[in-house]
This record gives C-alpha cells, structure tokens and sequence, in this order.
C-alpha cells in the first residue's frame, strides 16, 4: 500500500510539517539526490527523516545537510553514515538564483519533502523566510477557525 502524493506515480517518504509552520514558502525546486545504493533501499522502506535538515550552497554545488536516513538492515560494509552531506542535483542556473536570493537578508533554503518519482528519489527544497511569533499564531487561529467552519457546516448538514 503506497502512500502517493499530488500526482500519479510519485510516493512520499518523508514530509517536513514543521518547515510550513516555522517559515513562509516562496518558491519551490524539485531535485535530484546523489545517493548510495543501500541508501535507496532504506528509502524504499520508508526510513527517513527531514525535520532538522537544512540546505546550502558550497562551491556551487547545493549540498543538504543533518537529513537522516537509517542504515538498510542488510547493508553491511556497505552502509554509509546515517547524517552524512548529500549532494542535491540542481541546473546552473537555478543554483545560482537560489545564491543570489540566499545572500538577501531572512531566506534559508528548507527541504520541503522526500519522495519517489516513478523510480527515482526527488527532493522538493524550498527558499523560505522565516516566520515571527505573530504570523505563526495568525496561522493557528485561520486554522481552527477553518476546522471549527467545517464542523459547524458538518454538523448543519447532519441536522437536516
């Protein structure tokens, strides 16, 4: 049973909540991962983790850092480190409009989600600005006044 996402053929591994509450989305960038072999069957499974993972540009290359993904069971010596820097796969020039955009004051790059497209591994990453404590209750009150709508609305069709 595969949990698939927007479109068909794609199958999300891992989400990132947290990145959607503490910052405002801009844009967003689909891209490659390089990855190992055994890296790839422990995505299949499922066992990733984006939630302190960030991205930045070295040498002009985009480089994701602290996404963990557990050891395959079966790997061996051919296991890689579970934290270790993986390189995202990027066109020249979107790296360097995401340099150009990063060197302006708030922006960070975010991993948004993992996912497989068709049988490829995709990185959705996001240039985002941070959020203040402000914005982040507004968001929770719209929220909670969109659920408590929908149950009132749920509860008026029920009646009738």
């Amino acid at each position: 049973m595969a949990n698939y996402g927007k479109e068909e053929g794609t199958k999300l591994i891992a989400n990132n909540k947290k990145a959607y509450h503490d910052y405002f989305v801009d844009v967003t960038y689909e891209c490659g991962i390089e990855l190992a072999g055994t890296e790839v069957k422990s995505l299949r499974l499922g066992q990733c983790s984006i939630k302190e993972a960030y991205c930045n540009i070295k040498n002009g290359e985009v480089w994701i850092y602290g996404m963990h993904i557990n050891p395959y069971e079966k790997g061996n010596i051919f296991n890689r480190d579970a934290l270790r820097d993986r390189k995202l796969l990027l066109h020249k020039t979107e790296i360097r409009k995401l340099s150009e955009k990063l060197k302006e004051q708030g922006y960070a790059l975010i991993p948004l989600r993992v996912y497989f497209r068709k049988s490829l591994v995709k990185v959705e990453i996001g240039l985002c600005r941070g959020k203040k404590l402000y914005d982040k209750r507004a968001d929770l009150q719209k929220k909670q006044q969109k659920r408590d709508l929908e149950r009132d609305f749920k509860g008026a069709n029920l009646r009738v």
